[in-house]
């Protein structure tokens, strides 16, 4: 089969000294990202990117960008690992997808069972990690292969899809992931226009004549958003951390949990292929599955294995099915995603159809250290479960600095300019007043990240037509991309405002 020739070589590359030890720090860094509240993998990927790319700049391009992304691969499904700790323990979730696992997982640690539900927590991560692997492996050619017979009317469509997919799913309200989709789009034309040469939105100021730097403005609003939401809301205090007893889990630990985990995985991967469903999603699905299915449903919520089981494998899987469109379609399925598309971008590696052409070395190699990635991450997690939980209690007065400190001197290491430095700080106030309004920050990072192609494919199609827009509705495939993309903003709407109609008729 020619997917597993193409793999023999990504382990080639991934088995290469450095990049083994990108991917270890990598899952290392991102299991800490993970375990440390509030933090999440969006921000742990984009506080890194200036930290790789300063490290990788002696390396010749291909191998700089295969070894960056390696290790930001690295931290998105560490922090998945990771994420599950402070759950268990702390009743509080290290990111959004581990909000389910509070559930049943603190109950347990209550019940002097910790360990146990630590352990298969990484059990479930490691086995859905590979699961999800497998599927991108057999996934990524067919899918690049269809991807290529695209035009630029397909491209246009299916890329709107991607930002509809994202804004219908992202935050609380429709109207404000919509309003911060549209912003990220704006912020994407400021620049000189590549086919006419005219600034656009630059004030004749110089420092915008290439545009906002996507790395900036990632950073700024999601580490250091976080930094001034800490600061502010003087978010500090300390919390009682729960002891933790015997780490292995028991052999009928193991036999309830089996189904769990494979549901899990298999439910969580076909999820996180969808464009904007995300492992949160994944890890809710799973749960309501798990709890529909078992015989015993009462005992959700009171310490149920298959309740931390089922949504730590979705969440996992659903990380690795995210990557499938992000490399072969060249859309980002969730925020993470979208920073790391940015990256990729950054490194003059585009992500697509012609990913696996042009880039094998990068594509193949980062598949390949996924998998060694999930070997690490298990070894890692079980016999050092205790030293992890340690990092929960890391003093806010030392970690802050330390987060802006990265921030500061890894954006400039790669601008090299004082101006970007006042957009990082800019950007990070913006973006701790948008999350403490609720207004999501991953569409905007998604409307960055497409808006120069959605641009670039739109002007591509309506040359090739004389400027006649039919040519977006003429094409079967582009008309089935656009009929998705209005459906998954009108059903959730309709939903909401049915919702709303029935409450309202209740009350009178």
């Amino acid at each position: 089969m020619e997917a597993l020739h193409f793999l023999a070589d990504g382990f080639s590359v991934a088995f290469q000294w450095h990049n083994l030890l990108f991917a270890f720090f990598g899952v290392l860094i991102g299991t800490a990202v993970g375990v440390l509240p509030g933090i999440g993998p969006m921000s742990g990927v984009a506080l890194l990117i200036p930290v790789t790319a300063t490290i990788t700049s002696g390396l010749d391009p291909q191998s700089a960008a295969t070894s960056s992304i390696i290790m930001l691969a690295g931290v998105y499904y560490g922090a998945m690992y990771g994420g599950s700790t402070t759950s268990i323990l702390l009743n509080t979730p290290g990111e959004s997808s581990s909000v389910v696992t509070v559930l049943d997982g603190y109950q347990m640690a209550k019940n002097g069972r910790a360990g146990a539900a630590l352990s298969i927590a990484a059990i479930g991560s490691f086995i859905a990690g590979i699961v999800s692997l497998i599927g991108l492996v057999l996934l990524a050619e067919p899918l690049s292969d269809i991807a290529l017979k695209f035009g630029p009317a397909e491209y246009f469509s299916l890329m709107l899809l991607g930002l509809c997919a994202v804004s219908g799913l992202a935050g609380n309200s429709m109207t404000k992931s919509l309003t911060m989709t549209v912003l990220g789009l704006l912020l994407a034309t400021i620049g000189i226009d590549a086919v006419s040469g005219v600034g656009r939105f630059t004030f004749n100021n110089p420092n915008l004549y290439s545009g906002l730097e996507f790395l900036t403005i990632a950073v700024g609003m999601f580490a250091l958003g976080e930094v001034f939401k800490t600061i502010l809301e003087k978010d500090n205090e300390g919390t009682e951390l729960i002891k933790i007893g015997r780490i292995l889990p028991t052999r009928k630990d193991l036999k309830d949990s089996s189904g769990a985990i494979a549901r899990g995985s298999l439910l969580g991967f076909f999820i996180g292929v969808l464009p904007g469903a995300g492992a949160t999603l994944a890890s809710f699905f799973s749960y309501i599955m798990e709890k529909k299915v078992s015989k015993n449903p009462q005992k959700f919520g009171k310490g149920a294995i298959e309740g931390v089981a089922a949504p730590e494998s979705a969440n996992n899987a659903a990380s690795g099915g995210a990557l499938i469109p992000l490399l072969t379609l060249g859309i980002p399925g969730s925020g993470t995603t979208a920073i790391l598309m940015g990256a990729l971008i950054m490194y003059d590696v585009q992500p697509g159809p012609l990913l696996f052409d042009d880039h094998p070395q990068v594509a193949w190699g980062l598949i390949a250290s996924m998998f060694l990635g999930n070997i690490m991450l298990l070894v890692l997690n079980m016999p050092l479960v205790k030293v992890f939980s340690k990092i929960i209690e890391t003093p806010k007065k030392y970690l802050l600095p330390s987060i802006i400190a990265i921030s500061i001197f890894g954006v400039y290491a790669v601008q090299y300019t004082v101006f970007d430095l006042m957009l990082l700080l800019f950007f990070g106030v913006v973006g701790y007043f948008f999350a403490k309004n609720d207004y999501p920050l991953a569409p905007l990072v998604l409307g960055l990240v497409l808006g120069p192609m959605i641009e670039n494919n739109m002007r591509r199609a309506l040359t090739g037509s004389n400027g006649d827009f039919i040519v977006f509705l003429q094409s079967p495939i582009s008309l089935v991309f656009l009929i998705f993309a209005v459906l998954w903003v009108v059903i959730p709407m309709i939903l909401k405002m049915r919702g709303r109609n029935l409450v309202t008729n209740e009350e009178g």
